[in-house]
């Protein structure tokens, strides 16, 4: 790997890791077990290169993650990952249940039925 290479990981990993404490280390594992430049090729590329530009603070970010992946209907993983990284980022309960009833609108029942089943997922987890 280069020092460009290793400089893009290690920003990918500190912005994985300010999302959800703990996150970073549990990605790269499942990455490096896939492939040992995935976390670089695949990580790099979603949080060095383009989540950590400065045009929108992250949790507009995240509230716009939140919003694709549930609309997306297909990702339930990853929304249940950003429903928490939001929370973590200063987005409200109020704004999650804004974002559910957006995605019911524009993407459907079906997907905002699955992005509620996530976003109590992540009250329950916030409340302990």
């Amino acid at each position: 790997m280069t020092d460009t290479s290793t400089d893009r990981r290690a920003a990918a990993m500190a912005l994985l890791e300010r999302l959800e404490t703990g996150a970073s280390e549990r990605v790269d594992a499942n990455l490096t077990d896939f492939d040992e430049d995935a976390t670089e090729v695949i990580l790099g590329f979603a949080f060095s290169d383009v989540v950590s530009r400065p045009g929108i603070d992250l949790k507009t970010r995240e509230m716009l993650t939140v919003a694709m992946l549930a609309s997306m209907g297909t990702a339930s993983g990853q929304l249940d990952f950003h429903m928490r990284a939001a929370l973590n980022t200063g987005v409200s309960r109020q704004e999650i249940v804004e974002i559910v009833y957006q995605v019911a609108v524009y993407a459907g029942v079906p997907a905002a039925m699955n992005a509620m089943s996530s976003a109590k997922k992540a009250f329950a987890e916030r409340d302990g």
